[in-house]
């Protein structure tokens, strides 16, 4: 019998109430798992670094609320968020599954990080710097996306606008040569991103694993994230 895809997922925690617990929602690891994979929460153990890259197929950096350095922020700008020990082992594993081309997938803090890790530049409250922008933080709150043409991101979508969850303060405002924008909100924000150097991948601001896999197309990344890291299976 043929293994079934594993991907690494780094947990969340309850920042916003002390960071004394992790705290991932499950919807991730039902997501991956209706997309054919096996997903296993990585805690924030810096020795585990190399072990995870060794054994997994796949990493998916979840949604968070975090500190991440200034340097990632436009001049002027910074994190409003605390401190994790999250940030250490999340950019050790992102990094590490890059260097080794291996897919890598984050969704809305994931998604910051990959850009930034690849030279973009965020700002911490989107609304507050571009005073025309939505305002993305809203827990019932939906707006349409535009998929831009020719990217990997619009063969596996197969559409070009649709409408996606919007839970996310700060946002890519500085795009690099090494980051492919691949979708857009109606405000300019850019929605999506993806690393044409790699293999595989790919960021999004919008939470995918809550959305309805067999009739959103914004869920379906995950089968392609996961078809993606079947080829590393040994």
């Amino acid at each position: 019998m043929k293994r079934m895809p594993k991907i690494a997922v780094i947990m969340d925690e309850n920042t916003s109430a002390g960071g004394g617990r992790y705290d991932v929602s499950r919807d991730y690891f039902s997501a991956l798992r209706r997309a054919g994979a096996f997903a296993f929460g990585i805690p924030y153990v810096p020795d585990l670094v190399d072990q995870v890259v060794e054994d997994f197929d796949g990493f998916l950096s979840v949604g968070g609320r975090i500190n991440f350095p200034k340097s990632w922020y436009v001049e002027g700008d910074q994190s409003q968020y605390p401190p994790s020990d999250r940030l250490a082992v999340d950019m050790a594993l992102m990094e590490s599954f890059l260097a080794r081309d291996k897919p890598v997938l984050g969704i809305c803090n994931g998604m910051q990080m990959l850009g930034c890790l690849n030279a973009c530049r965020m700002v911490s409250d989107v609304h507050s710097s571009w005073p025309d922008a939505l305002n993305h933080d809203q827990a019932n709150f939906s707006h349409d996306v535009s998929v831009v043409p020719g990217t990997r991101m619009a063969d596996i979508l197969g559409i070009e606008t649709f409408t996606v969850n919007t839970f996310h303060r700060e946002a890519i405002v500085e795009v690099s040569g090494a980051v492919t924008v691949t979708a857009r909100a109606p405000d300019g924000v850019v929605e999506a991103i993806e690393i044409g150097s790699q293999t595989f991948a790919m960021g999004l601001q919008w939470h995918p694993e809550m959305l309805d896999a067999d009739s959103h197309p914004g869920a379906r990344v995950f089968d392609a994230f996961v078809e993606a890291s079947s080829r590393h299976l040994r």
